[in-house]
């Protein structure tokens, strides 16, 4: 039995680190590489950060039913998560990792609804703003638009099952990788076994995806939240 896990997060909250990490660190996952009709950015490559595919050729997958999700930002690129991935995962007995925006982790999770989703948070405003310029990829009426739909996105983290705070890396990733190995974990236990028992890493595993539950983190996510909506006023 595999798994579906969905990552989200504001552009620039350091998803795509996080992912990596979490795809060195955890065997037997399979990452979706999802499609999208904008140019390469820097120094992202074709089938490895993204598909990078014509609009008449999206619009065939579309109409083919070739998309778990798809959806339109800014008003002009397509982005869309293959079946093929979640199809590939189940082959393999593999969990699925899905690096979506907040758009496609709705579809996802109507459709599959037991995918645990994941919402990465910047620890403020200041700190988003601060890796948008710091990466050097996009004009300041790019960045000033990402943050206004930031602002937007983190409204949504209460309908994910997990945040992860991301102000120290180090201990962002441990919290994301112990939040699959603690859906393994419990698959497990569901199945009859109980590897918590008398195993004390398994038990920090579940302790620390515990801790990152939304209900959990509410009270640390305020301030961050004030930070944004500060701003906008």
């Amino acid at each position: 039995m595999s798994s579906v896990f969905i990552v989200s997060a504001p552009s620039g909250s350091g998803k795509s680190t996080l992912v990596e990490r979490l795809l060195s660190s955890v065997p037997g996952l399979t990452f979706s590489i999802s499609y999208t009709t904008r140019s390469p950015r820097g120094h992202e490559k074709n089938g490895q950060d993204y598909f990078f595919i014509p609009a008449e050729e999206f619009q065939v997958m579309i109409e083919g039913g070739e998309f778990l999700e798809w959806a339109v930002l800014f008003g002009k690129d397509y982005y869309g998560t293959a079946r093929r991935f979640l199809e590939e995962a189940r082959r393999q007995g593999h969990d699925l990792v899905l690096d979506i925006d907040v758009q496609g982790a709705a579809q996802i999770k109507q459709k599959l609804p037991d995918a645990a989703s994941i919402f990465i948070l910047p620890p403020s405003r200041d700190a988003l703003v601060a890796r948008l310029r710091g990466r050097g990829e996009d004009a300041e009426e790019v960045i000033q638009r990402r943050l206004g739909r930031a602002a937007g996105e983190i409204e949504d983290y209460s309908k994910y099952d997990y945040v992860v705070i991301n102000d120290w890396i180090e201990q962002a990733a441990e919290k994301l990788c112990a939040i699959v190995l603690a859906a393994r974990v419990s698959r497990q236990a569901g199945a009859g076994a109980d590897p918590a028992a008398n195993d004390p890493e398994a038990k920090r595993w579940l302790e620390l995806a515990h801790a990152c539950r939304t209900a959990s983190v509410s009270e640390q996510v305020q301030p961050i939240l004030e930070t944004f909506s500060t701003a906008r006023k």
